[in-house]
């Protein structure tokens, strides 16, 4: 079995629009990694670090929180760190669903594109929440924008090998 997605527009020259498109590509290619495929299955590991499938959407969920509400917005967030268990590791309860993982993934999706609406990307980070006001320098929308992007690219490439691994499924 094959997954494919259709990548945002070529003709895309807005750099927030394009940022946005593809974060809600990948959002779209994480669901899809996931489709189909049993609680058993995504709570099992395949690799030598024990991180799951399902881990790694609640990751997904959490980072983008932290990097928007927490980071950029320092809106006050019950749990920035939620994915983490005692260890330090990733951690899902066994109440969690993929369901509800993934309208939260979407959910965080939506508040994204909220936020970057009518915002400049050059905007720098609000103090308070995820970045002190010490003096440090706060990253602006684009950068952290752009990390997003790329945390939900690496982990679209884990997942793929990981469904592979799982059921043969690739693309």
């Amino acid at each position: 079995m094959t997954i494919s997605l259709p990548e945002p527009d070529q003709q895309l020259s807005d750099p927030s629009e394009l940022l946005l498109d593809y974060l809600d590509y990948y959002r779209s290619v994480i669901g899809a990694k996931t489709e189909g495929m049993s609680d058993a299955e995504l709570r099992a590991s395949r690799l030598p670090s024990g991180w799951t499938m399902l881990e790694l959407l609640k990751h997904l969920v959490h980072m983008e929180q932290r990097w928007l509400r927490w980071g950029f917005r320092a809106e006050q967030v019950p749990a920035p760190w939620g994915d983490r268990g005692p260890e330090d590791r990733w951690y899902v309860g066994p109440e969690e669903t993929a369901a509800e993982l993934l309208a939260a993934l979407h959910a965080g999706g939506e508040h994204t594109r909220a936020v970057v609406s009518g915002t400049p990307l050059s905007t720098v980070a609000a103090p308070g929440g995820r970045f002190p006001d010490d003096g440090t320098p706060r990253p602006t929308l684009g950068w952290i924008l752009f990390h997003v992007l790329q945390e939900y690219a690496r982990h679209a490439g884990h997942l793929d090998i990981v469904r592979e691994l799982t059921d043969g499924a690739t693309g």
